[in-house]
């Protein structure tokens, strides 16, 4: 991108207060941001707010599984056996796929609805693959074991292929992902300009 992402103007704020508030307005407690690259200047963004919690992660440079399993730890065990569906829900997101309140818990609703059945909850658009991804907290000890060289995040869903569910939101916004300049452009165009 060639900026820090976390800072680029998202409807009126930048895409991490978007996210972080985003994820708050949908009733997500606790909120675990981490932060890596230029943390000191990210962190005030976010410190004040209530319900969320921040974690650096020094290896940043080693890969996104490092602040996945960064985040993890900070939450492993507090979760008790008997959560109900919606306190057993751990939802994923990085700061580079700005998702509206509303995607956010219809993802989160489908969760619950399947969590009888299903560990895993993917939002698809056009039958691809978006984001937030949420996952049982039975998981846990499998996702802080990932790796860049297991392919992280997407060798847990593999291995869980027939607990999880893929449900078309009809939205391509579950497939943001502001990786390079002309992404958020795009993104602006087609979602409003910040």
């Amino acid at each position: 991108m060639g900026e820090l992402k976390a800072l680029l103007p998202w409807a009126g704020k930048t895409l991490l207060e978007h996210q972080v508030d985003a994820l708050s307005s949908a009733g997500l407690s606790p909120i675990i941001v981490v932060l890596g690259h230029q943390a000191d200047r990210l962190l005030p963004l976010v410190a004040p707010k209530p319900g969320v919690q921040t974690v650096r992660n020094p290896d940043y440079r080693q890969g996104k599984t490092t602040s996945l399993k960064a985040g993890l730890r900070t939450l492993q065990g507090t979760w008790a056996d008997t959560a109900s569906p919606e306190e057993d829900a751990l939802l994923v997101l990085n700061v580079d796929q700005p998702r509206s309140q509303a995607t956010i818990l219809r993802v989160l609703d489908l969760y619950v609805d399947g969590s009888q059945t299903t560990l895993i909850t993917i939002p698809t658009y056009e039958g691809k693959g978006g984001h937030p991804v949420v996952l049982s907290t039975s998981l846990m000890s499998e996702l802080v074991e990932v790796s860049e060289e297991s392919l992280g995040l997407l060798k847990v869903v593999r291995r869980h292929e027939g607990e999880t569910q893929r449900v078309d939101l009809g939205t391509a916004e579950v497939l943001l992902d502001l990786n390079t300049t002309e992404d958020y452009q795009k993104a602006l165009e087609t979602f409003g300009s910040p």
